[in-house]
């Protein structure tokens, strides 16, 4: 029977001597798994984020294109406006001049 006791405790040391070594390996290993996840969340959220800003970028850039072509077009219009009245009183000035009742 002394013998059965000191087999058992033996059995009893080797597996917890074999969960000790174990339990660091699968720590180290789970450690490296989180850090991949962890890696790659932080990937996800930063491309996220680029993507959010470029969204943003785009949508400044269109309304502010938007803002200079109908400035540009109202300017334009005045512009011509302008010339086209211009013109037309240069003609009546050179009219007037050339009529033959002067």
């Amino acid at each position: 029977m002394s013998f059965g006791k000191h087999f058992s405790s033996l059995v009893v040391l080797a597996a917890l001597a074999s969960t000790a070594f174990a339990l660091p390996q699968e720590s180290a290993k789970q450690d490296m798994k989180d850090a991949g996840h962890d890696t790659k969340q932080a990937a996800k959220d930063a491309g996220h984020g680029t993507k959010q800003a470029a969204k943003h970028t785009g949508r400044a850039v269109k309304t502010g294109s938007q803002k200079t072509g109908h400035a540009v077009k109202k300017t334009s219009k005045s512009a011509t406006h302008k010339v086209a009245h211009k013109t037309s009183q240069g003609a009546q000035k050179v009219e007037d001049k050339t009529s033959p009742n002067n």
